[in-house]
């Protein structure tokens, strides 16, 4: 049965609203703002500001501080405990985990009931009418949809609150007619064992009919090698001949397209990027000739931007009066986004950078992190993970560091992955291969995305450390011009291109 003509139907009205985003961007924007700051007026935190006197986007960047998790932790700790009408009206139940900051293994950012439905879910349900209208010939609904999840645990041991991934939590809260035609059963997408998830989900998904997959590129790939294993085939096509389409986000797709486009050799099959983050959904790859995402403007999410000259190293913004809403962006220039959700993250900056390439709609590409970073497979490892590994390694083992840099190495044939570290010693230690045990187990102590995500070596394998030689940093800046001053080599980066030309001078 093809119920695909009846849901393209059943989207055409919505589809018809986000094409007229064109015409309304301004006029959506503040009634989303508007609304979000009328909800939240008897809340501690629209108390504390003044909620009800506020009667302009001008009133609102006035009164209203720009925030970070470190900013709202405490708010949020009294909301995981139980509070009421904190951040936002009522008692919200969910809080998605996420990497952690400077303080922190892991940030907890709240989902609330609205955020669910007018933030996340609306994400969902637009990326598949968006793609039906983009193709007539589709059969998306003949068949199921494979989409992989995390889990989910109790609060503070709280029966009647949860954290854990996104994913579980949308998993969880998914309506009947999502479940009618989801792989793998519930009970398996939200097992916490991810080993024995692919497993399960190889052996519940190789024999259907599955015409969509949906989830992060570096996770469906481990589970498309395990697929591929079980079925005993050397292409998806083989296993899943009506594949049409692969919803993605949460890492850049880039690394891992040679190596999907070898597996899925189908002329019929779709890549459609999407932007969802535990903190909400912000765009849609709207035309697939087009890598730029259209900005998702009256969902339950308000956006400020800030450029990216007015960013401290830190990642902390020097001069707020450069904040802007969004028409003032200009084309082509990095900004850090901000955002004002029904979830209660307010003026919150979310930490990623962006690059707006078209005004009418607006559409914008993702260009980064605020800081220096790598997540080039869900990991998000920042700088002060980094210098705590190295840090304990040496007091471990009396080594000395002089600099370093590091970047991934992306999937080989196996699927294999991880991250290579260049690092010049000042005192070297006596075992590398037990220096970089160590490293490796402190980043994972200290992130729980790293830690997720080097389980059992099935999305990254234990980092390799490189030995450079004596003045190659230095070296490098001197040939790029850069030597003294405030010149810095990147600690951490999801390009290659630094590392390899350190390489390279390494190897001379």
């Amino acid at each position: 049965m093809n119920l695909t003509p009846l849901v393209r139907t059943f989207f055409s009205r919505r589809v018809a609203a986000i094409d007229s985003y064109a015409d309304r961007a301004e006029q959506l924007q503040r009634t989303v703002l508007a609304r979000l700051v009328r909800s939240a007026a008897r809340t501690a935190w629209g108390e504390r500001h003044g909620y009800d006197g506020l009667r302009s986007y001008e009133d609102f960047a006035a009164r209203v501080p720009l925030t970070d998790y470190e900013a709202l932790k405490g708010d949020i700790d009294r909301m995981r405990h139980g509070e009421r009408d904190i951040l936002w009206p009522g008692r919200v139940r969910w809080y998605a985990k996420s990497s952690g900051t400077t303080n922190d293994k892991s940030k907890f950012i709240p989902v609330s009931d609205r955020g669910l439905q007018h933030l996340h879910y609306a994400g969902g349900r637009d990326s598949v009418a968006v793609y039906l209208r983009n193709r007539p010939d589709s059969r998306l609904f003949t068949g199921r949809s494979l989409i992989l999840g995390g889990s989910h645990q109790p609060n503070y041991d709280s029966p009647s609150s949860r954290v854990g991934d996104l994913s579980a939590i949308l998993n969880e809260n998914a309506s009947p007619f999502v479940r009618l035609f989801r792989v793998p059963s519930k009970t398996t997408a939200l097992l916490e064992d991810f080993d024995r998830k692919r497993e399960l989900i190889a052996e519940e998904t190789f024999d259907k009919n599955v015409t969509s997959i949906a989830g992060v590129p570096s996770w469906m790939m481990a589970v498309i090698m395990k697929v591929l294993e079980r079925a005993g085939a050397k292409t998806l096509d083989e296993v899943w001949p009506n594949l049409e389409v692969f919803f993605h986000g949460g890492v850049a797709f880039t690394p891992y397209r040679e190596q999907y486009h070898r597996l899925i050799p189908s002329a019929r099959m779709s890549y459609m990027e999407t932007y969802n983050a535990s903190e909400g959904f912000f765009g849609i790859q709207n035309d697939p000739a087009d890598k730029s995402m259209l900005l998702m403007l009256d969902y339950d999410v308000f956006y400020e931007f800030c450029p990216m000259d007015a960013i401290n190293e830190d990642g902390t913004i020097a001069d707020p009066s450069k904040v802007v809403p969004l028409e003032e962006v200009e084309l082509y220039k990095n900004y850090a986004m901000i955002i004002t959700t029904s979830c209660g993250l307010w003026r919150y900056m979310i930490g990623d950078t962006v690059s707006f390439t078209s005004r009418n709609p607006y559409k914008f590409i993702i260009t980064g992190r605020t800081k220096h970073f790598i997540n080039a497979f869900g990991e998000e490892l920042i700088v002060d993970n980094a210098d705590k590994g190295l840090e304990f390694a040496c007091k471990m083992t009396g080594a000395e560091i002089s600099d370093y840099t590091a970047a991934p190495v992306f999937m080989d044939n196996k699927a294999k992955c991880c991250h290579q570290w260049l690092i010049e010693f000042k005192k070297r230690p006596e075992d590398m291969e037990a220096f970089a045990d160590l490293v490796d187990h402190r980043l994972q102590e200290i992130n729980s995305d790293y830690e997720a995500k080097r389980y059992k070596d099935i999305t990254l394998q234990r980092l390799e450390i490189v030995e450079a030689r004596k003045g190659l940093f230095n070296m490098w800046l001197k040939n790029a011009g850069k030597l003294g001053g405030q010149h810095k080599i990147p600690r951490l980066s999801n390009s290659r291109k630094i590392i390899d030309e350190l390489l390279f001078l390494n190897a001379k």
